[in-house]
């Protein structure tokens, strides 16, 4: 979900790393003959020697199906970023989801600039945590003075930051980061970030005390009655969610409470400020993955960590979670959202390398060690830790716990449309 009035054109980035593969429409649009670009980064290794193990990933991110727009390009971004500051053992994954007229101009510069942030800040090793607080919000306020027009523009922004056997997730927006944990003969999803929307009770009320009007395009309309601040959950009320407006006006109507940019709902409580977790890695840990909401908005967590987990290689995982992802957006619309996908397998990880340091004297561990010890969080029965360094008042991460089939097919190609949407067929 973005703003009200949708993903706009922009230009995706050459910069994203990959060959193109271009897929042409069949069946009822098969006359425009639109492509639809998908972009797949090889298979990559990247070794994290303080702890003896690796990381094996790789990136998939699929134009979405825009009929009302041929030529819209896709405003998903990515960024990997292996060895930042020259340190082995340190390593960034992010998507950045652009949205607005000048959506993929701003997810572009804030996929740059963060991570050069981060990279020039001597504190990252001792307190990751504070430097991707100050990272956001620095590259937050460059964004404002940058030649981008980001008044009703802006980017979400999911990052993993791995240091050592410790990850750092620092989430803007809806997009979402999950973990897969093996836990006896199951495989068990938990969500490494919140998504921020008005569906949440604290970001709704912190919304509000700055001045937002929270309500569906329907109640904005006149549809239905205002007075009800209720909505139910987003699987149920995902159509027509929740969204902000400036008091006496028909804007912004973004359907998030956090991004980098958004310069105008910035001043109606969308701020930048990151929800920061914190995972120390385990054997039990096999892989995570960091997507766009154009991944979630029909599939759970678990059902992404489901059909990860079925391929060996990430490659394949990424096909079939972004094909079973723009099949069922072709099912409930007549278009898709983008789709952007990074899995990261963690390979060789095991307890006999816990005594090892990241490279920094220990800094790194202590500091996370006095983190968790100042600061309340939850803990799951998989053994996995997760630690908020960014509190809210709403319930913590629920784990949705469900037995996984092993059984590995062939991955799924991503298709094209090939059927209108059953609620504009009618």
């Amino acid at each position: 979900m973005g703003c009200v009035h949708g993903k706009c054109c922009g230009r995706f980035p050459k910069s994203s790393d990959g060959d193109p593969r271009e897929f042409r429409d069949s069946g009822p649009y098969s006359a425009q003959r639109k492509q639809h670009i998908l972009t797949e980064r090889s298979l990559e290794l990247v070794p994290v020697p303080s702890h003896r193990f690796n990381l094996e990933y790789t990136v998939l991110t699929q134009r979405g199906y825009y009929p009302d727009s041929p030529d819209k390009d896709n405003q998903d971004s990515f960024c990997v970023k292996t060895q930042l500051q020259g340190n082995p053992n340190i390593h960034f994954f992010g998507v950045f989801d652009g949205h607005g007229q000048f959506g993929t101009q701003c997810a572009n510069f804030v996929k740059d600039r963060l991570v050069e942030v981060l990279a020039d800040d001597p504190t990252l090793p001792d307190d990751p945590v504070e430097a991707y607080n100050s990272a956001f919000l620095t590259t937050n306020s460059e964004l404002h003075s940058s030649v981008i027009d980001d008044t009703m523009s802006g980017t979400t922004a999911i990052t993993v930051l791995v240091v050592g056997n410790t990850l750092y997730v620092a989430n803007v927006g809806d997009s979402r980061a999950v973990i897969a944990v093996k836990d006896g003969n199951r495989i068990i999803a938990e969500d490494l970030s919140r998504d921020q929307t008005p569906f949440r009770k604290d970001e709704y009320e912190r919304v509000k005390q700055s001045g937002a009007r929270v309500l569906s395009v329907d109640q904005v309309e006149g549809l239905k009655d205002p007075s009800i601040q209720s909505w139910g959950d987003e699987e149920s009320e995902g159509g027509d969610p929740p969204r902000l407006w400036v008091q006496n006006g028909m804007y912004p109507g973004t359907a998030f409470t956090r991004s980098v940019g958004d310069s105008t709902a910035e001043k109606i409580g969308v701020v930048a400020t990151p929800e920061v977790s914190v995972v120390q890695l385990t054997p039990n840990h096999l892989f995570f993955v960091v997507a766009s909401d154009g991944v979630f908005e029909f599939l759970s967590s678990q059902a992404v960590v489901n059909m990860a987990a079925k391929y060996s290689d990430p490659r394949d995982a990424c096909a079939a979670i972004a094909g079973e992802s723009y099949k069922l957006w072709l099912e409930h619309e007549n278009r898709t959202d983008d789709i952007t996908i990074i899995i990261v397998h963690i390979k060789g990880l095991s307890n006999s390398a816990g005594g090892a340091t990241d490279g920094t004297d220990g800094s790194t561990n202590r500091a996370a060690r006095r983190r968790r010890k100042g600061n309340s969080g939850s803990s799951f029965n998989s053994g996995s830790e997760v630690f908020r360094s960014v509190r809210s008042d709403s319930s913590e991460i629920q784990s949705c716990q469900l037995v996984l089939s092993m059984n590995r097919n062939p991955a799924i190609v991503v298709p094209s449309p090939t059927c209108q949407s059953p609620r504009n067929s009618v």
